[in-house]
């Protein structure tokens, strides 16, 4: 009979082990906010693989600047995510979809979480900093730009907070093309995709979220101007994609006819709005819409060079 009970113990604890161990892991995943941290691995890669290919170097010869760009480039991401989590974390327990963040919760401390943020800035420039200096000097840049100018200053002060860190957002490519070889005009338009692609992303996000950052008192445009300026502005940025492939004309007429499909789409999506009649549900698909453009448009700069 002791025996039996002794058996149900140790079953009883076994799942609670579990739960532990992946609250954990949760906790960690949610401070380095992991979905921004492999968005931009995929932006690094391909101005990695298109420096390659331009340059005319192979993958393999050069496979150790590669790893340690992409480890760098997701180092100092996730660690300016942790510090964004640590400043937040007064504003953060109002919005409904970052009250579970563990800065919020308690469940890791502020002095942590600021160790690990500038640990893994450190550890991820100094990944950089094996490939080319000016790759963890961009980094740097981008860090900057996320922690002090959008965190820091504009977010809760101006309505261009999203355009100031949308600089941060667009940096990637940069970082990965640098690792490689020098920059280039083609570099410079993977940079301004990535740039010029983020405010109507983020602008359809703030219309989703208007009042959880009207409560926080985060000066988002929909907040402060209204739907109806906001979705004027998206459909002004996503206007401004429409040349961008064409500066990439190197890559084949067949990247250009999908990159211009995929922007002529967006861009009906977004005048679409300014006759919809459920604003929230149109931020909706204007959302989903830009999370499918920039991952089949930078996979495709990779399909379409692969030989």
């Amino acid at each position: 009979m002791s025996n039996t009970r002794g058996e149900m113990a140790i079953q009883n604890e076994q799942p609670q082990e579990v739960v532990v161990s992946t609250s954990l892991l949760k906790d960690f995943l949610a401070l380095v906010k992991i979905g921004i941290v492999n968005s931009n691995l995929i932006t690094t890669f391909t101005g990695i693989w298109l420096a390659l290919y331009f340059s005319g170097n192979s993958l393999l010869l050069n496979i150790d600047r590669v790893i340690f760009a992409l480890l760098g480039t997701g180092f100092i991401i996730a660690g300016s995510c942790a510090i964004n989590n640590f400043y937040d974390r007064d504003i953060d327990q109002i919005m409904e979809r970052t009250k579970s963040r563990p800065t919020v919760t308690g469940r890791m401390t502020p002095v942590q979480v600021l160790a690990l943020g500038f640990s893994f800035i450190l550890i991820g420039t100094i990944f950089l900093a094996m490939t080319s200096i000016t790759s963890a000097i961009i980094g740097l840049i981008g860090v900057f730009t996320y922690i002090v100018l959008y965190t820091m200053w504009t977010k809760r002060h101006y309505t261009i907070n999203t355009v100031v860190g949308s600089i941060s957002g667009a940096v990637p490519p940069l970082i990965g093309w640098t690792a490689i070889t020098d920059l280039t005009i083609i570099a410079w338009v993977l940079f301004l995709i990535m740039f010029i692609w983020q405010p109507p992303h983020f602008l359809a996000l703030a219309m989703k979220r208007s009042e959880e950052y009207r409560n926080a008192g985060i000066p988002m445009l929909p907040v402060i101007h209204g739907f109806g300026m906001t979705k004027r502005q998206m459909m002004v940025w996503v206007a401004c994609l429409l040349p961008l492939p064409f500066y990439l004309y190197s890559l084949g007429f067949g990247f250009i006819i999908l990159a211009t499909i995929l922007n002529i789409g967006w861009l009906i999506l977004s005048l679409s709005g300014l006759k919809a009649k459920d604003d929230l549900k149109w931020a909706k698909w204007m959302f989903v819409y830009s999370l499918n453009y920039l991952t089949i448009l930078f996979v495709a700069m990779v399909v379409f060079t692969i030989q």
